[in-house]
């Protein structure tokens, strides 16, 4: 008995479909991936970016209130005032820095958790806060080291060429502003390469676990080919989010404007114009801090699924995923992560239409021979499915068919059809050879019988 395998139902849709992704595929679920686990990717996202935003206003304005407010007793022009006054500039411009990395770094993590949230909706799960946090955790500082050590390269790289600039202005003021023109707009497109060919360091490190040396590579060769796609994707959701701050930032702006206006008309410090303006500006900060919350996760979605792209058609991802969902909706448990399995492999050139195999492609790990698409010759060394058969030739008038001899030519006296008796016919020949009168009658014998 041949036993033919349970029916399982179908595999469960994740956000995107699991073959190469186009631009407007990878475009259209950056936006809309937020409703796959709105409380992972927006609660957790929100709150802490308002935690860290919280916590930096209230440092620097600790900070600046305690140390200018030192200024109050001393005596403007004097060397006294002039050392606290370069001090307390000093002091708030450390504090600003310090807790601006760790602001960073709250939105780095941030980063992570969307990336490892969005790669499980891949493969249709919805993991919890904690479940996604052990997957990030052990890379966290990996992540928080490469921001810091991007934002420590830009730095360098500004200091030098200021340094530079400020160099040739003591020599020629003239030739100095024309420099620091042609440097601004050179860095312009050098920016835009870099962060291109730099945007899936995060994901290799959350997704892959590789170091940061790796990491940097690895980015480097995902994103051959695929660069101006890439980029364009950054580029609208850099602009879209950019325009929905300005359109919430103005009208609240406006309105605190106007709010402070109405209540003191003649510009005075009035202590209700100041809790207006107080509460206006808190309400403009809050709407922005909400816009650039939801821009870091549609960036970092966009980051992941540009990922999984780049990693289909490079390396055949979607061959793992589509197996690793198999399985797990089979029933299988304690399965490999697919994310880190292949890493590296090279695969062939991808068919033209996704789902069904170009002429001479085989996907990698099957064996038989890919089936010719339609309009195509069959591979070399199979037969047709219906080799053609000859045509019949068409014949003259009373000529004999093809193959039968014609017994008119070979014997001319037969031309002339015989006159036979009747009875003759029902009468046996004497030629035709009559029967051995010892003859047994022919009996039927089992396969195997010697009789």
């Amino acid at each position: 008995m041949t036993a033919y395998p349970a029916w399982t139902p179908a595999s469960r849709p994740g956000i995107v479909p699991l073959h190469p992704l186009g631009f407007g595929t990878i475009l259209g679920r950056s936006f809309v991936a937020l409703r796959q686990n709105p409380k992972v990717l927006l609660g957790f996202a929100l709150c802490v970016q308002v935690v860290g935003y919280l916590v930096l206003l209230a440092a620097i304005g600790g900070v600046a209130l305690a140390s200018f407010s030192r200024l109050e007793t001393l005596q403007p022009g004097t060397d006294d005032f002039d050392a606290v006054l370069a001090g307390s500039i000093a002091a708030t411009g450390i504090t600003a820095f310090v807790f601006g990395l760790g602001s960073q770094a709250l939105g780095v993590i941030v980063q992570g958790v969307v990336v490892g949230e969005v790669a499980s909706a891949v493969i249709a799960e919805k993991p919890t806060l904690g479940e996604v946090w052990r997957r990030v955790k052990p890379v966290a500082w990996r992540l928080v080291g490469y921001s810091f050590l991007l934002a420590f390269a830009t730095l360098l790289v500004i200091a030098v060429v200021g340094a530079l600039l400020f160099a040739v202005g003591l020599a020629a003021l003239p030739l100095a502003i024309v420099l620091g023109i042609l440097a601004v707009l050179g860095a312009i497109p050098l920016s835009l390469w870099l962060t291109t060919k730099l945007l899936l360091v995060p994901a290799v490190i959350i997704l892959e676990h590789a170091r940061i040396r790796d990491a940097v590579p690895r980015s480097w060769r995902l994103t051959r080919d695929r660069f101006w796609s890439t980029l364009g994707v950054l580029v609208i959701v850099s602009v879209t989010f950019s325009a929905i701050a300005q359109v919430v930032s103005i009208p609240l702006s406006l309105v605190s404007t106007g709010f402070t206006t109405v209540i003191s008309p003649t510009g005075e410090p009035e202590p209700g114009a100041i809790v207006g303006f107080i509460v206006s500006t808190l309400l403009t900060q809050a709407a922005t801090l909400l816009v650039q919350c939801v821009a870091v996760i549609v960036q970092s979605t966009a980051t992941a699924l540009i990922y999984v792209d780049c990693r289909m058609r490079h390396e055949g991802l979607d061959l793992d995923l589509r197996a690793y969902v198999e399985r797990r909706d089979a029933g299988a448990t304690d399965l490999a992560d697919p994310f880190r399995e292949n890493v590296g492999r090279v695969v062939g050139p991808r068919p033209p239409q996704y789902g069904y195999p170009a002429p001479g492609y085989a996907a990698p790990g099957y064996g038989a021979p890919a089936y010719p698409a339609p309009g195509y010759p069959p591979a070399g060394g199979y037969p047709a499915p219906y080799p053609p058969q000859p045509q019949p030739q068409p014949q003259p008038q009373g000529a004999a068919p093809q193959g039968v001899p014609n017994a008119a030519a070979e014997n001319p006296a037969q031309t002339a059809p015989a006159q036979t008796d009747p009875a003759a016919a029902h009468t046996p020949s004497a030629s035709a050879p009559a029967p051995p009168a010892d003859a047994a009658p022919t009996r039927w014998a089992a396969p195997g019988d010697g009789s």
